[in-house]
């Protein structure tokens, strides 16, 4: 196993809260309801300033140095429990207020708003995983019952690595290797090559349907609002993780 995952976790005496996953902690070894969170320091500000570390990367290394969890994995995390620990390390820094420069559709003038991350919702998942942390689904189209699984950490990071060391010009296969990792059986067969040969041939209607199935079964927050512009006209906007969802810690 990558020790570099607990990298910062034999420190889990030092001052930290504790953070209730949206996920409840079913989907990991061992599960976990809620996670000890560490305080950002002055010492984090190095990762946070780091003008080389692409946003994966500072996401990954604040987990690693601020989850306070000896033997815990971050590396197996949910998106939905990432921004949690996200939230709590930056609320407890700077404060709830998120400070947004929107363009108003009707006059092409910016405007400030504000978001308080304390009030985003939950998203009430369709249904729960099974023991395996899989869930069931019948494909429309072929009527095949396929069992699948929610991404991690680990295996987002490597379908986006798959873009980036794909040759220039190229098209990288995302779609069908990301459909790959969150296939484990098809009627029951759970040999890797026939679920790759499946997917090759899958209509594109029954790969819509399974993403958006899997969509609705993921725990999370819902962060999108919809912000009132001066003109009186409405503006969708999101939260964004990375380095922009830390600036107020640069001063900026």
């Amino acid at each position: 196993m990558d020790q570099s995952a607990f990298y910062g976790q034999q420190d889990f005496n030092l001052p930290h809260d504790v953070v209730k996953l949206p996920s409840k902690g079913i989907y990991y070894k061992p599960k976990k309801e809620s996670l000890k969170v560490g305080y950002l320091t002055a010492m984090d500000e190095n990762i946070l300033s780091s003008q080389n570390t692409p946003p994966e990367g500072l996401v990954l290394s604040l987990l690693k140095n601020k989850i306070y969890e000896p033997g815990f994995d971050v590396n197996q995390m949910l998106d939905c429990d990432i921004q949690a620990i996200l939230i709590f390390l930056r609320n407890t820094a700077f404060g709830s207020d998120y400070h947004l420069r929107l363009t108003d559709p009707s006059t092409n003038l910016q405007f400030e708003t504000t978001i308080v991350l304390d009030e985003l919702n939950y998203v009430k998942p369709l249904q729960e995983p099974d023991e395996e942390g899989l869930f069931s689904f019948t494909l429309p189209k072929t009527k095949k019952t396929v069992r699948c699984k929610i991404l991690n950490l680990k295996e987002q990071n490597e379908i986006d690595k798959l873009v980036e060391g794909y040759p220039k010009g190229m098209i990288a296969p995302v779609v069908t290797k990301k459909l790959e990792k969150q296939i484990v059986e098809i009627d029951g067969v759970r040999d890797k090559g026939e679920i790759a040969k499946f997917i090759t041939q899958m209509p594109i209607s029954d790969s819509k349907d399974l993403k958006r199935f899997l969509k609705e079964c993921e725990p999370g927050l819902d962060l999108n609002k919809q912000i009132i512009a001066p003109s009186g006209e409405k503006v969708t906007t999101s939260v964004a993780f990375g380095v922009e969802f830390f600036r107020p810690f640069f001063g900026i």
